[in-house]
């Protein structure tokens, strides 16, 4: 087990106020992840994982209870500061991909870079080290609709992975592709994970990724119910 922990969550509680309806979505969740590991959030729809996830990424403010990232505790930050803390430290996958259509691969997995003010050369050798090292070599000049589900995946990421994040949280990122693609998604990031010590926190059903996950997170009802390790 690691040595330290990049997350750690006490008491977490979310809410919801759908109408009449209180939907709650997590209940006094605590939750360590140590810096370097490879964990699968897993549940049946509606456990509070995708919920968890994204308090954790700061896209969401919990009800009660803390998050600290990093050795930063997000309920103290300003939104400008936790923009900030998103931007330098967490790099996200989605399910969709959430590519911008009208620029290239490369200019899809600059564009965090840029945000954060990283000089246009060494944001561009970078993004071209960054997509050779998840097997884009070539295709860097080819927007998303040139690419398959599997190779746009890829490009989202490179676009995660280019700023060098202390963390990388990804929500359903194989449930689009299909089960050749998924597999080299999953062993691409077992290497990423292996080879830069990048901390992957996963929010899935796919039996692939608990494979190959070093531990499992498996929440019900808006609670762990089962922490195993590997």
């Amino acid at each position: 087990m690691p040595d330290t922990e990049i997350v750690k969550v006490r008491g977490l509680t979310r809410t919801y106020h759908q109408g009449a309806v209180t939907v709650n979505a997590l209940h006094g969740v605590d939750l360590d992840i140590g810096r370097g590991e490879f964990t699968a959030l897993m549940g049946p729809s509606g456990s509070g994982k995708t919920t968890l996830l994204n308090l954790v990424g700061g896209l969401d403010r919990p009800t009660a209870g803390s998050i600290e990232l990093d050795g930063h505790e997000l309920a103290s930050l300003s939104p400008r500061a936790l923009a900030d803390l998103r931007l330098e430290r967490i790099g996200f996958v989605f399910q969709a991909y959430n590519l911008i259509p009208v620029l290239t691969a490369a200019e899809n997995a600059e564009f965090v870079l840029e945000l954060r003010g990283v000089p246009r050369a060494e944001r561009r050798a970078r993004v071209r080290e960054t997509l050779a090292s998840v097997g884009l070599a070539g295709l860097e000049d080819r927007r998303p609709d040139e690419l398959s589900g599997g190779q746009q995946q890829r490009v989202a990421v490179a676009r995660a992975i280019a700023s060098r994040p202390s963390l990388v949280l990804a929500d359903e990122p194989t449930a689009n592709l299909d089960s050749r693609s998924a597999h080299e998604l999953i062993a691409l990031m077992e290497r990423l994970n292996a080879e830069l010590g990048l901390t992957f926190v996963f929010a899935t059903h796919d039996p692939k990724v608990k494979a190959a996950a070093r531990r499992v997170v498996w929440m019900e009802d808006g609670e762990i119910r089962q922490d195993e390790r590997r």
